[in-house]
């Protein structure tokens, strides 16, 4: 989950996540209360795969795509009749767990959203932009673009965001804003997103230093997702378990934590950088408290795999996980106001929410 336009801003997962929707309107409109309007922010997963393991990252245990199958993209004519069905749509977050903008058709599904009056934005990790595809961030009518960069050195970065470069994503990064200079664009907004955990912690002073020399618009500081430890994760993604428990800053010392982004936040100050860091410590959601207090996500906003698989949120990842059934097969109405849907906000709805919400980072209020 990642940042909205002209709103309050969403995560980048890793997920990566935006913040979860918080500002739209839903509208309860059958008698029986169950049939909800269909959202105003979707975000869809162009792409299944990765050119890349970052250690956070559950698609390093997947299978989709190249060399085990035929390569893990959203069919563009799925994704063109699944924006179609959404006409409350008006935010489109194209990422999922894979690097977008391997898909061909990226910047054409760019271009078709923002025909029809949609803001939007996309999650990358740089690898692949050049100046071509840097022109086509502007003629394509994308709103933001988050660039993950987790690190400000070579060794931190590469470290955790294995099989990049740091010098050169921050040359690509580079390219992309000169770019936009000049052609005198104010867009896309360009964000850093950084992953914080316990070995990138101390070097968040000198990425803030980094932003703004490259004249970025914003970091958005966040930690970790999930802890990956319900009941039911799926036994080929346990090893993430032990990464979480490893480099988690939930655990760790608060007093440090603090001290860092305390610094953090002056010096973004004196730099004349917006930046945003998360929580240190979880809130415990008192008894009653109503569901979308405690995560608003699967009543205000759709998420939807390459695959065209429905889930509650980003923030689950992968569809092996928790999905609600095909929309490319079945339509968006008819998973979104399904049964098995339904039930999943209800529960989230009660004092026992469901085991995979429990160690979430939005539903605990420290993403």
């Amino acid at each position: 989950m990642l940042p909205r336009v002209g709103m309050r801003r969403q995560p980048a997962l890793v997920c990566p996540l935006q913040e979860p929707p918080r500002a739209w309107s839903v509208r309860l409109n059958a008698p029986n209360g169950r049939n909800m309007e269909l959202p105003q922010y979707v975000q869809i997963e162009p792409v299944g795969q990765c050119n890349l393991r970052c250690r956070m990252c559950p698609i390093q245990f997947r299978q989709d795509g190249p060399p085990y199958g035929p390569p893990a993209f959203m069919d563009f004519e799925v994704y063109c009749r699944i924006v179609d069905e959404i006409p409350t749509m008006t935010e489109l977050h194209l990422q999922g767990l894979g690097e977008p903008t391997m898909h061909p058709r990226f910047f054409d599904m760019v271009s078709y959203a923002a025909g029809k009056g949609i803001q939007v934005s996309t999650n990358t990790n740089l690898t692949l932009l050049n100046r071509t595809r840097a022109l086509k961030c502007i003629s394509s009518g994308l709103a933001r673009l988050h660039a993950s960069l987790d690190g400000a050195t070579a060794a931190t970065y590469e470290g955790i965001r294995r099989g990049a470069h740091h010098a050169r994503v921050l040359k690509h990064l580079q390219i992309l804003l000169d770019i936009r200079r000049e052609k005198h664009s104010a867009t896309p907004f360009v964000q850093i997103v950084y992953v914080v955990m316990r070995r990138n912690l101390a070097e968040l002073p000198d990425l803030l230093r980094q932003a703004q020399a490259l004249g970025v618009d914003e970091v958005f500081v966040q930690h970790l997702c999930h802890d990956f430890g319900e009941a039911s994760l799926p036994a080929h993604y346990r090893p993430m378990r032990a990464f979480v428990a490893a480099e988690t800053l939930l655990g760790e010392d608060e007093a440090t934590v603090a001290h860092v982004f305390d610094a953090a936040r002056e010096l973004a100050r004196e730099l004349g950088i917006t930046l945003r860091l998360p929580r240190i410590k979880a809130h415990v959601h008192p008894p009653g408290t109503p569901g979308r207090q405690r995560c608003d996500w699967p009543f205000k906003g759709g998420y939807i795999s390459y695959q065209g698989l429905a889930m509650p949120c980003c923030m689950i990842a992968t569809p092996d996980r928790l999905n609600f059934g095909s929309v490319a097969e079945r339509g968006v109405e008819a998973i979104w106001n399904s049964e098995a849907f339904h039930a999943f906000r209800a529960q989230l709805d009660s004092d026992t929410p469901p085991e995979i919400c429990r160690s979430c980072a939005v539903y605990s209020g420290t993403f």
